[in-house]
Parts: structure tokens; sequence; C-alpha cells
């Protein structure tokens, strides 16, 4: 029986490692037209560029290269969500000539010669601006729009703020202000969600961290598993209704084109073994971003999703009420945790549509 069950084992094994290799081409998907074949004038690529003296990984996606250009930072920082791009398709490419760039130590950019000491906001915002010169260069534009996510929102508010002659504007989705205190807010939230729900097994996870309400432990708290585990099902971390990270975020990333093999491992070998042992995360506990930047000199777009708690959505509000900016606009998204450009894109398309690139805020939350 032992040696028959080994098999099976091994065969579903096998099987899962077959259909891994057979959606690992390493090509992004194409633009197509309406009979399925590439769209005249679009532009998909998956490229490498030495960025602050390293090689580091992009995808560029565009259905007119005539149109702005847009930088996307994906969070983490230094882990990739462009996996979700490709599933869930929002559609910023229609508006936009968009580089995905992948930030130095994940992604297509995680190499064995980037130091874990390089991983810091300031060396990623060195890096952010140099892509940013790149695009333009390569495109023809004066300036360039840039969105951030998460922990790619600390990286673009230093970088407009350093260099507004560069951008037409910031969109931040889920931006960072005070994560220190968005854990606390979070861990309270899901004690109590865990006692109200008498699951047993979540309050005794989370009562091993119960020194965040006091302000301790909170990086710990921060860098476990079961903050993560918990977030998602109770619906307040990547997606609203992403109630599994194994398959909201690992089968994804597994089975997401764009990526070959080795890629996907190293999205999972830096995410695992080399991220945890820079300081970026300790940096993103111990820093409070809305106190380093009090105004900025272009247009502000925040996106956040009212079920939030992966970054909070009210600490977010408070710190956008105090920003001074020339053009400002708040959007809540009442179906989205963390992630509204993938869980309403209509909606999010509609305000840049509308809004970002007209530069007005008429869609905008009204405010007492």
């Amino acid at each position: 029986m032992a040696i028959i069950l080994g098999a099976a084992l091994i065969l579903i094994c096998l099987f899962f490692l077959a259909v891994i290799l057979i959606n690992s081409p390493g090509k992004p998907q194409p633009i197509v037209d309406i009979n399925g074949k590439i769209a005249e004038g679009s532009l998909v690529e998956k490229i490498f560029v030495k960025i602050g003296g390293v090689k580091q990984g992009m995808f560029i996606k565009s259905k007119n290269t005539d149109n702005p250009v847009l930088l996307y930072l994906h969070g983490g920082p230094s882990f990739s969500n462009y996996f979700m791009i490709e599933k869930y398709k929002p559609g910023l490419e229609d508006f936009f000539t968009v580089c995905y760039w992948e930030q130095r130590g994940g992604g297509l950019s995680y190499t064995p010669e980037i130091s874990k000491e390089s991983i810091t906001y300031d060396q990623l915002t060195s890096d952010a601006i140099e892509v940013t010169k790149y695009l333009r260069e390569r495109f023809g534009k004066e300036k360039i729009y840039i969105f951030a996510h998460s922990g790619g929102t600390p990286i673009a508010l230093k970088a407009v703020s350093e260099n507004p002659q560069l951008y037409h504007a910031y969109i931040a989705m889920a931006q960072i202000t005070n994560q220190a205190e968005s854990e606390k807010i979070a861990y309270e939230y899901m004690v109590s969600k865990a006692i109200e729900s008498d699951d047993k097994r979540a309050q005794n996870a989370l009562r091993k961290f119960s020194s965040v309400t006091q302000g301790n432990n909170i990086l710990t708290f921060f860098k476990s598993p079961a903050r993560d585990n918990y977030m998602h099902k109770m619906g307040i971390g990547t997606m609203l209704n992403m109630k599994s990270i194994f398959t909201g975020v690992f089968i994804p990333v597994w089975m997401c084109n764009a990526y070959s093999f080795k890629e996907k491992f190293n999205i999972w070998k830096s995410k695992i073994t080399f991220l945890p042992k820079t300081n970026i995360h300790k940096e993103t506990i111990e820093t409070d971003f809305a106190s380093k930047v009090s105004e900025l000199e272009v247009p502000v777009y925040f996106f956040s999703g009212i079920h939030d708690l992966t970054v909070n959505t009210s600490l977010s509000k408070e710190y956008y009420k105090k920003l001074i900016a020339p053009m400002k606009g708040f959007y809540t998204f009442n179906s989205s945790a963390h992630s509204p450009l993938f869980e309403e894109p209509a909606k999010a398309m509609k305000i840049i549509k509308e809004d970002v690139l007209c530069c007005k805020n008429t869609l905008s939350d009204l405010f007492d």
C-alpha cells in the first residue's frame, strides 16, 4: 500500500510539474484585435535594462505607443504582482504605454549579484527615477505618469517629491503612511473577528502577537505567515474575495505565462529566502512616510478599498486630507480590499480616463 501511495504521489507531482512547464513559455500575453490577431501598433515585450548598476527586468505593454507613458510600481516592495495584471486585465494599456518594472531583488530583477543591503527605499527610489528617465528617452516624453501599489507607494512618493518635473501625476493604490499604526488596527480587528466567529484556531494563532496592541513585536507580526493567512480569510488582504494566499497568489504565479520556470522559481526564492534577510520590512514599520512628504507639486489621486486593512484606508485618507497638491482626488472602492485596480477595474479605469488624464477630480469622494 505504501508503495502504491508513493507512486501515486510521484505521478501527481509530475503532472503538476508538467502543467507548470506548459504554462511557462516566458512570454507576456499579446494585445489582440477582435479577430484574435496581434493588434496593429501595439507593443508587448519583456526586456532587461541596467538600472542602478544591475540588470533589472520589466514588461512593457501598449495598444498605441503614442499614448502617455505610465510607470507601474508593484508592492512588496520587490514582490511583483504582474501575474495579477495578466489574470485580471484591468486595462491600463488602453490609455497608456505601461512599464511594469520589477524592482531589484524580486521577480525578473532577482539576481545573486544584488546585495541585501541595497534593498532600501532610497535605492529603490533611485532605481525608479532611473527607470523613469529611460522611459522618457525611449518614448520621447517630457513627463510620465506614475502608479504605485502598497509597498511601491513610499518609493513613488519620494520619487515624485524629489523630481516633480518628471511626472504628470501620481496615482497611489493603498498609500502607505504609518504602517506600524496600520498593523495595530489590523491586529485588533482580526482578533475581534476571530472572537466574533468563535474561531479558536485564529484566536490561538493571533494571541502570540498580543503585545502588538502596546506597540511591541509589530515587525514580527508584520512578517508572520499568520497575519497574511488570516487577513485573506477575513477579506482584508490582497482582494476582498481572495480567501487563500495559496489559490489566490501562489498558484496564479506558477500559471502566469509571462515568466519562464526559472523566473517563477526566482520569484519565490526571493520572497522566501532573500527579502526576509533585508531590512526593508523593518524600514517599512519604522518609518512614518506621511510625515516625510507634506506637499507634492503634481496632481495626486488615491485609490483605497474600504475593506483594506493591509494598508489602513482611514490612515491613507487622513494623510490625503493634509497633503498639499495642485489637484487631489480620493476614491473609495466599496467592493475592494487592498487591490481596487483588480477588484473594481471598470471604476478604476473610469477615474483614470475622466479625472487623471484630464487633471480633474470630479469623481472624487467628498469630505466634510
